[in-house]
């Protein structure tokens, strides 16, 4: 059955969400719209308000765990497209749709020489829902070069303008993950870019990497990214046995001293030789830990799993759907290996991806503290 809103946007009922996910599990949409326009994302707001029934926008479906039983409200897929620019004071300011592919927006900003966004390369997704996680790789993020953020607010259809200040941005988060959840949807992103500027090598790895390149161009430093994250299966590509994935499962975590201790003792007990526990500076009293890392030291080796979900043959962080998981074994496998972590090194680690249509008993483990 198709509804109508005013605008004469089409909804659907009974949606399969699973084939929109990278992850490919999950349940149907009961409702289900695409807008095309900022007046669009209005209308089915507006629809939905009517009816009371919830909203989850969905863009590239890369970061995102549905539910077995699906989600019982109006699933929004925002697809405004168009990239606009001008140049101010040595910089290039770009609009983008937030229904832009991600990576086709940072092929453009390569190809035209514009800096900023370089390392962010091969990352699935839709422009739109960059902002709301703070998305970063190899030492950029996102918060690096966002300038303003245009939304419109669910309760009323307003437009609204956030500055990169508004935002709150930190390690992975902003005001509409955490303080806003739900309240806005994004429509347009506006960055600031660095024509003809060099990029950004401030990530190990990534230096590392074009050591053999004494100044490496923005063409040479996407291709290394992509290639690096193609290695670790990073890149979706339906050939790869590792596609059925959401990414990193886990955030790099973020542990105060005692904690940090705590893991650095547990640590010695499965170090290699010649190996240190990766550590990054996060802020006074702050250090980020690589939950990579501590995965696979805590015994879930590349590959490891059970029956149809397990860790990725490529990288320890990604939790992958090998054929016909549900969403529960997903949840119930990521949950083990939060456990076993915590347990080796007393760290808690936190899921990247949104979580939606489950129940709170569902998730407890999965979300619950220590």
């Amino acid at each position: 059955m198709t509804h109508r809103s005013e605008t004469d946007l089409a909804i659907l009922e009974n949606v399969p969400l699973a084939p929109r996910t990278t992850l490919s599990v999950g349940g149907p949409a009961r409702f289900y719209a695409e807008a095309h326009t900022a007046a669009a994302v209005r209308s089915a707001l507006g629809w939905a308000r009517e009816r009371g029934i919830d909203v989850h926008v969905l863009g590239g479906g890369s970061n995102l765990l549905v539910a077995d039983r699906g989600f019982a409200g109006l699933v929004l897929c925002v697809h405004i497209r168009g990239i606009d620019m001008y140049t101010s004071n040595g910089a290039v300011h770009v609009t983008v749709g937030a229904g832009e592919p991600w990576d086709g927006f940072v092929a453009r900003a390569v190809g035209e020489g514009w800096a900023g966004v370089e390392c962010l390369s091969g990352i699935p997704g839709l422009v739109g829902a960059t902002p709301i996680q703070n998305v970063g790789a190899y030492g950029q993020e996102v918060a690096d070069t966002i300038e303003h953020v245009e939304a419109i607010e669910r309760a009323t259809g307003d437009v609204m303008t956030f500055s990169a200040a508004d935002c709150g941005f930190a390690y992975r988060d902003s005001v509409f993950k955490r303080a806003m959840a739900g309240r806005f949807v994004l429509t347009r992103v506006t960055f600031r870019l660095v024509p003809g500027g060099a990029p950004a090598i401030r990530y190990g790895e990534l230096s590392r990497a074009l050591a053999e390149h004494a100044s490496p161009s923005l063409a040479v430093v996407r291709e290394t990214v992509v290639r690096l994250r193609r290695s670790k299966s990073m890149v979706y590509d339906a050939a790869d046995e590792n596609h059925r994935s959401a990414g990193s499962f886990f955030m790099n975590p973020i542990v105060d001293e005692a904690t940090l201790a705590r893991a650095r003792e547990a640590a010695a007990a499965v170090l290699r030789p010649g190996e240190t526990m990766p550590e990054f500076a996060a802020g006074p009293g702050q250090t980020k830990l690589a939950a990579g890392w501590l995965i696979e030291r805590a015994g879930f080796t590349k590959g490891a799993g059970d029956g149809a979900v397990g860790l990725s043959t490529k990288h320890a962080l990604a939790i992958v759907n090998r054929g016909g998981a549900t969403a529960a074994q997903v949840v119930a496998f990521a949950a083990v290996v939060r456990r076993g972590v915590r347990e080796r090194f007393g760290v808690t680690l936190s899921p990247e991806p949104v979580l939606l249509g489950f129940e709170a008993r569902e998730t407890s483990e999965l979300l619950g503290h220590e």
